[in-house]
C-alpha cells in the first residue's frame, strides 16, 4: 500500500475538523508549509470571531515558556464551549518567555498530552519532527490524545494530480491533463505559488468550466514556440536532430540562457526520477497497475504518459542519464568552461545515448 502523501493527510485532518471529531491535541510538522499554513487558518476558524477575544490564543514558542503555555491551555473557556490554543515553533518553547517566576520545561507537556483539558483544542506547529529519543517526542507519537501528522514536500510526479484536484475542489472547474502537466512544469512543486498561479488562470477562464493548455500558456507561460515538454518528447523518442533543434530554439527565445538551463536540468531530473522509479518497480516484477498504485498517481492519463516515456529506456540506462544530469548541473555552477548552449546540447546527446 502506498504511503499517504501530504494531500491525503491534509484531507484527513480537514475531515476531522469538518466532522467535529477532533483530538484534544494536534502536532503538525514538516517541509510543506502550504498545508501547514492552510491548517493554521482552519484551526483558527474553529472559534467564532465574537468569541475569540477570550477563547483564542496564537502563541510562538520563542516568546513563551512551558509554564505560561500550559497555564493558558488548562484554563477554561469564557462563555463558550471551547478555547483554541495554537503554538507555532513549538520546539523552541524552552527558550521562550520571561525569566520571572517558574518557566518549566518542554517535558512538562507530557502529562498534559495524557490528560488534556477537554475544553481546550491545543494545536502545535513546528517545521521539525521532535526527536524520537526525547521524552516529549515519544509522548507525542504514542499518545492516543494527539493527532500527530507530518507534511512532506509533495514530489514532482504528483503535482499534475494535485493541480487537477485543487482546481476541482477550490474553483469548481476541470483542467485538461496536458494543461495540468504544463502548469506543473512552468511553476514546479511550490504549492503556494501554484495555488496563486491557478487563481490567475481560473480568473482568466471565468466563463469556462475547463482550463485548457492554451489558457495556461497565455497566463503562465510565454508565447515561445517550444516548451520543455516538447523537448522531452523528442528526447524520449531518441530523435537527436529534433531534440537539438528544439533546445536551440528554446535558448534563443529566453531572456536568460543560464536560467533556462537551470530550469531544464531540474525538469529532466524530475522526468528521469519518474522513469527510474517505474523501471525499478518493473524490475521487481510489478505489473503496470501495481506500479501506478505504488507511485500513488491517481491520474491514469498522466501515469500512461510516464509509462510510455519509461518504455523508451532501460533500467540500465539510468546511471548514465543521472551522471549526465549531474555533470550538466556542475557545469552550470562553474565547473566547466562550456557555454549554456554547449552544456544543453551535450546533455541531450548523452541522455539519448
Amino acid at each position: 500500500m502506498a504511503r499517504k502523501n501530504s494531500s491525503d493527510i491534509f484531507r484527513q485532518v480537514l475531515g476531522e475538523l469538518n466532522s467535529g471529531k477532533l483530538k484534544p491535541v494536534y502536532y503538525l510538522y514538516g517541509d510543506e508549509e502550504f498545508y501547514l499554513d492552510q491548517l493554521l487558518e482552519k484551526f483558527s476558524a474553529v472559534i467564532p470571531p465574537e468569541q475569540k477575544d477570550f477563547n483564542f490564543d496564537l502563541l510562538y514558542g520563542q516568546d513563551i515558556n512551558p509554564a505560561q503555555a500550559l497555564s493558558i491551555a488548562r484554563s477554561f473557556p469564557m462563555m463558550a464551549e471551547r478555547r483554541v490554543v495554537i503554538i507555532r515553533n513549538f520546539l523552541q518553547i524552552n527558550r521562550g518567555g520571561t525569566t520571572e517566576g517558574p518557566t518549566g520545561h518542554i517535558n512538562d507537556f507530557i502529562g498534559y498530552f495524557e490528560t488534556p483539558n477537554p475544553s481546550t483544542l491545543l494545536v502545535l506547529f513546528d517545521p521539525k519532527k521532535p526527536a524520537g529519543n526525547t521524552k516529549v517526542g515519544k509522548a507525542l507519537k504514542k499518545s492516543k490524545q494527539v493527532g500527530f501528522y507530518e507534511f512532506d514536500r509533495m514530489p514532482d510526479y504528483l503535482i499534475p494530480d494535485w493541480v487537477i484536484d485543487w482546481i476541482r475542489a477550490h474553483h469548481k472547474k476541470s483542467i485538461e491533463p496536458a494543461a495540468a502537466q504544463l502548469l506543473a512544469q512552468f511553476v514546479g512543486n511550490n504549492l503556494q505559488l501554484l495555488s496563486t498561479e491557478i487563481d490567475k488562470v481560473c480568473t482568466f477562464v471565468d466563463t469556462s468550466d475547463t482550463v485548457s493548455e492554451e489558457d495556461v500558456k497565455k497566463i503562465i507561460g510565454s508565447y515561445r514556440e517550444y516548451t520543455a515538454i516538447e523537448l522531452k518528447e523528442a528526447i524520449v523518442k531518441r530523435d537527436l536532430n529534433q531534440s537539438l533543434y528544439i533546445a536551440e530554439q528554446m535558448l534563443q527565445h529566453t531572456k536568460s540562457d543560464t536560467g533556462e538551463l537551470i530550469r531544464l536540468v531540474g525538469f529532466f531530473n524530475s522526468v528521469f526520477i519518474n522513469i527510474w522509479q517505474i523501471r525499478r518497480l518493473i524490475e521487481k516484477g510489478n505489473a503496470k497497475n501495481q506500479v501506478q498504485s505504488e507511485m500513488g498517481i491517481n491520474s491514469s492519463w498522466y501515469f500512461n504518459k510516464l509509462w510510455k516515456d519509461a518504455s523508451n529506456f532501460r533500467y540500465g540506462d539510468m546511471p548514465r542519464v543521472f551522471e549526465a544530469l549531474l555533470d550538466a548541473d556542475r557545469s552550470i555552477k562553474g565547473f566547466s568552461t562550456l557555454d549554456p548552449t554547449s552544456i544543453l546540447f551535450l546533455l541531450v546527446k548523452r541522455i539519448i545515448g
